[in-house]
């Protein structure tokens, strides 16, 4: 297409284009004629980004920026590729246009660009239930982010968003859990809207509670994502704060509601497990460690789990690495050396201080006991 017809394009779509965006239009034909490709993507950018510009996006990157995409950033490219994408008529169509896309940038020094394409392919697939042709993409999206010393946060944001959505349609409950945290560390919160904030953690506390391999919700509860779980899902967040502070009556109270959840109530056994795992490091927490030699008895009636169930529940807390000790079956007897450091609240830290005070009240009676024994070794 000569710079004729790129004129008499750029002048019919001034025509289209609303009163308040044909300035753009008359920088793209000033940019375009002076060949000044970086401020005319920058310009295009701007103008991709007014939901005003809906209509006229993929005629723009079909007819006008096709002509110049080797010219410019290859991942601002990508931007504008996947705002025109949007315009598809189905799936199918933004497949084909998101393919030609990544391996219209799939070159040895754009490989960030198509890194983020190919992201873009493998979310459609999944949109389109292919999930096998979605994880090789996100596979190989992956190898090439390892090989990265830096990329730009929106290439990884873009990753792991879609991989946490993969996951999530696997029912991998723990994968899940992670990508959807990296995803969040990646983007400014401010960007998701109430309502998407809310599905994200509702969507993370759920996986947290049916997870077979989290039992520290620690990161998730330092997470301000967490605030949006108000109103008619406040008590999810209430349920994982019961979780991290083992908290049986709490857990009797909102319990309710994991019988009105489909997936947490089809996971009810292995959630009610996760409870007495959470009240038995609890109760180890709470105790100063030379007095951490509990009983069968004592960690029943911590936990609210019968006696003859108390072996199997520590060897289960052991082998997950939730604590550290040895048991004596024949004293019923548990000894505990450590327990895995996680998240406290008031009460908690309260309870911590408390500890430390009587620590330091009875290193002050050693070293009192010391110098009062020990004068005659040291005296003059």
């Amino acid at each position: 297409m000569n710079v004729d017809t790129i004129a008499d394009f750029l002048a019919d779509q001034r025509d289209e284009t609303p009163d308040e965006l044909q300035y753009l239009i008359i920088q793209f034909e000033n940019y375009w004629e002076r060949k000044l490709w970086h401020q005319l993507t920058d310009a295009l950018i701007e103008f991709f980004a007014n939901p005003k510009s809906e209509n006229q996006r993929l005629k723009f990157y079909k007819v006008f920026i096709l002509k110049f995409a080797d010219k410019i950033n290859q991942l601002k490219l990508v931007d504008l590729g996947l705002k025109a994408a949007t315009q598809c008529r189905d799936d199918q169509e933004r497949l084909t246009f998101l393919t030609d896309l990544a391996k219209k940038v799939d070159n040895e020094n754009s490989q960030d660009a198509f890194v983020y394409a190919s992201t873009a392919v493998a979310r459609v697939q999944l949109d389109l239930r292919d999930l096998e042709s979605s994880r090789k993409n996100l596979d190989k999206a992956e190898r090439i982010l390892d090989s990265f010393d830096s990329v730009e946060t929106k290439v990884h944001a873009a990753f792991y968003q879609v991989n946490a959505d993969y996951y999530k349609a696997k029912a991998d409950f723990a994968s899940y859990y992670r990508n959807a945290l990296l995803y969040l560390a990646c983007i400014d919160l401010s960007s998701l809207s109430p309502d998407e904030r809310k599905a994200r953690a509702y969507d993370l506390g759920i996986a947290a509670l049916v997870s077979d391999s989290i039992y520290n919700f620690g990161e998730l509860l330092q997470h301000p994502i967490l605030a949006a779980l108000t109103g008619d899902v406040a008590w999810l967040q209430e349920l994982l704060l019961a979780f991290n502070r083992g908290d049986l009556a709490a857990y009797d109270v909102l319990s309710g509601h994991i019988s009105s959840n489909p997936l947490l109530k089809e996971h009810l056994e292995d959630i009610r497990q996760k409870i007495y795992l959470a009240a038995l490091t609890e109760s180890v927490f709470r105790r100063p460690p030379h007095q951490r030699a509990m009983s069968f008895d004592t960690i029943s009636a911590d936990t609210k789990v019968r006696k003859d169930e108390i072996e199997h529940l520590v060897m289960k807390a052991l082998s997950l690495g939730l604590v550290r000790g040895t048991i004596d079956e024949v004293d019923e007897l548990v000894n505990f050396t450590w327990v895995q450091p996680r998240i406290l609240d008031m009460a908690q830290i309260a309870s911590m201080s408390q500890r430390l005070g009587e620590w330091g009240e009875n290193v002050n009676k050693l070293g009192n006991w010391i110098e009062a024994t020990g004068q005659d070794i040291w005296a003059p």
